[in-house]
């Protein structure tokens, strides 16, 4: 299948093709939908897909339905979160978003900076030399002598057990 768009077939085959589309993958399309996407999003979803399927059904250039129909929703499903963020930032305007981007307290800092000294050395350790220090997992291994996974292993450790402690 060719990128541009096929030419507009007569109306009754366009209308036959989206039956097609329907009957054969509706079956399996509209609850994949439902489930990725929720029942209010995956309606529109769905139907959109198949309309827009329909020009190449019935052009004879759709060769692989299922995946066409699954990106084309993923697509109008990227673009509807895009258009809903759009909307979210325009509504609050810029003097919202910039108190949520506020830096944090000085309270915060002295807190996050008590958790993170709190945290056992090993843990602490990896954090700092990837926080302060700026040194990625695969430095740090070589830094410490340690497998690459056990440094990903104890900066998860450590990013659940700060988190864990800024929360309560």
């Amino acid at each position: 299948m060719d990128v541009t768009s096929p030419p507009a077939p007569p109306h009754r085959a366009l209308v036959d093709s989206l039956e097609q589309l329907f009957k054969r993958h509706d079956r399996w399309f509209r609850p994949m939908m439902r489930r990725r996407h929720g029942d209010a999003a995956a309606e529109d979803l769905v139907h959109e897909s198949y309309l827009r399927a329909a020009p190449y059904a019935a052009a004879g250039t759709l060769r692989h339905p299922e995946a066409l129909l699954i990106r084309i929703a993923e697509n109008l499903a990227s673009n509807m979160r895009r258009d809903r963020y759009r909307e979210v930032t325009h509504d609050l305007g810029e003097t919202a978003l910039e108190k949520l981007a506020s830096p944090a307290t000085q309270d915060h800092a002295v807190t996050f900076k008590q958790i993170v000294l709190a945290l056992p050395t090993e843990l602490r350790d990896v954090f700092m030399l990837n926080h302060v220090h700026g040194m990625t997992y695969e430095e740090i291994a070589v830094h410490l002598g340690i497998p690459r996974t056990t440094v990903h292993h104890r900066m998860r450790k450590a990013l659940e057990k700060t988190s864990k402690a800024m929360r309560d």
